[in-house]
């Protein structure tokens, strides 16, 4: 009789710890899909979305929703790098700043973002102006490309040096900063 109940309970544990197994095995599995094709980790290097990325935060990105104007992405530039930046234009737009104020399509469009950045700006000229014709040659914004520019307007390299960027070279959509746990933020 013991020896019966020893075998009954020596399966269970067995059958426990099959089980748990087999659990952690399929979880781990399904972080590595999700963390290499869904939410994909990426650290920010560099100043140019100061304040709102500083440099060596770690972001989270996901590569499966739409872009819209003002949402951060991560993208390959023409010239090889990768880089974060704020989508200002999208397909068919004409962008232009004129004495630090942003007008798509010649309609008046604030910067919700910009309104701390802006308010310590002193004297000087945050967005130089500017005029998408000018720095791509055509009145309006390619299909299936978009303008970028940096939060931090004076130290970014953004679509004023390198043009539009394609839609195929968006890596993902910047959604959350995880590290340092004290600038833990969803990203806006």
């Amino acid at each position: 009789m013991w020896k019966k109940d020893g075998e009954k309970l020596e399966k269970k544990v067995l059958d426990i710890v099959w089980h748990w197994l087999k659990l952690i095995v399929v979880c781990s599995i399904f972080a590595v899909i999700v963390q290499a094709f869904i939410l994909i980790p990426v650290e920010v290097s560099g100043k140019s979305m100061s304040p709102t990325l500083k440099e060596n935060d770690f972001i989270v990105m996901e590569n499966f929703s739409q872009i819209d104007r003002f949402d951060i992405i991560v993208f390959t530039s023409p010239d090889g790098n990768t880089y974060i930046k704020r989508v200002i234009g999208l397909p068919g737009d004409h962008v232009k700043y004129e004495k630090d104020q942003l007008y798509i399509n010649n309609e008046k469009v604030e910067e919700p973002f910009l309104k701390d950045i802006k308010k310590h700006k002193n004297e000087y000229v945050f967005t130089t102006d500017l005029n998408s014709e000018d720095i791509l040659g055509t009145k309006k914004i390619p299909k299936n490309q978009y303008f970028v520019l940096g939060d931090n307007r004076r130290l970014s390299k953004d679509s004023r040096s390198f043009g539009t960027i394609s839609e195929t070279s968006v890596l993902g959509k910047a959604r959350v900063v995880y590290y340092p746990i004290f600038h833990s933020k969803i990203v806006k």
